[in-house]
């Protein structure tokens, strides 16, 4: 008998798996912008996100809106070659979806092409809602993002990077956006920076899940950043961040002994030359 069996590999998760996760055990989400922390993360969690966050933890961007679509496909086509198991979602950039549905399409369409991903992720609620169906009734899965939108952060709407939903106004607006994202086809909806008891409305109403990020334990799925989670990014801490892992100053460390080795000329020694005497 075979005491060591090649273990059976997990099926891929798809959006439609996602979405039939409603109510369930929570989707667990992380963002990825490169292929090794894809295959790091891929085995933990159900979808990996391939977010325009890149723009502030890979570029050092202050905002996503400087973000292209050329660079979210030469990062979404990595991640979706690293994870083997996860659902890889790719946002659409600033810019490329807000114009028209065809524009839109254009723009999902040749990121499915170039990646390989399951699909997009777009902000706006109602006034994206047009655009949403555009894509789903041509084949193409759609993430809905309401709440505080990064993209659109400093517009009158939304009043900056503030928690979303404290006033009665604010409350109507996102429920409304909510009920018209899922009524549009997004099989799922990211609620992000809303009052707690905002997203358990929110997640109670609509018939799809809800992941929260700075939103509420009740969302039917959660996601963060992984350079946050692990204590990568040191520039801000947002409050709802949790940090599993302080890995930024374990490789500061690193770098230190390493230079400190170089310039006293310890590295590298016989054992990692070619030739040399151990």
């Amino acid at each position: 008998m075979d005491t060591n069996p090649v273990p059976t590999p997990k099926a891929r998760v798809s959006p439609v798996a996602l979405r039939q996760r409603k109510g369930g055990v929570p989707i667990v989400c992380l963002t990825a912008y490169s292929a090794p922390m894809a295959r790091l993360i891929d085995n933990a969690v159900d979808l990996v996100l391939v977010g325009d966050s890149l723009g502030m933890v890979v570029y050092g961007f202050e905002t996503t809106v400087p973000v292209t679509l050329e660079m979210m496909i030469r990062h979404g086509a990595a991640v979706a070659r690293g994870a083997r198991h996860a659902c890889v979602i790719l946002d659409l950039p600033f810019g490329t979806y807000q114009e028209t549905p065809v524009q839109a399409y254009r723009n999902a369409a040749h990121a499915l092409a170039e990646t390989g991903v399951a699909g997009v992720k777009i902000e706006g609620g109602e006034i994206m809602a047009e655009t949403i169906r555009f894509l789903v009734e041509r084949g193409i899965p759609v993430l809905g993002h309401i709440g505080l939108q990064p993209q659109s952060a400093n517009t009158v709407t939304t009043g900056g990077f503030r928690a979303q939903g404290k006033s009665d106004e604010d409350q109507a607006r996102i429920l409304a956006d909510a009920r018209a994202v899922a009524a549009a086809g997004a099989f799922a909806v990211v609620v992000e920076g809303v009052t707690e008891s905002l997203a358990r409305v929110v997640t109670d109403a609509i018939e799809i899940p809800t992941i929260g990020i700075g939103a509420s334990a009740h969302c039917d799925g959660q996601i963060l950043v992984t350079d946050d989670v692990v204590g990568l990014f040191t520039d801000f801490k947002p409050r709802f961040v949790k940090r599993y892992a302080e890995l930024a100053p374990t490789i500061a460390q690193a770098a230190e002994e390493y230079a400190e080795d170089v310039r006293q000329r310890r590295f590298p020694g016989p054992e990692h030359t070619y030739g040399g005497k151990k």
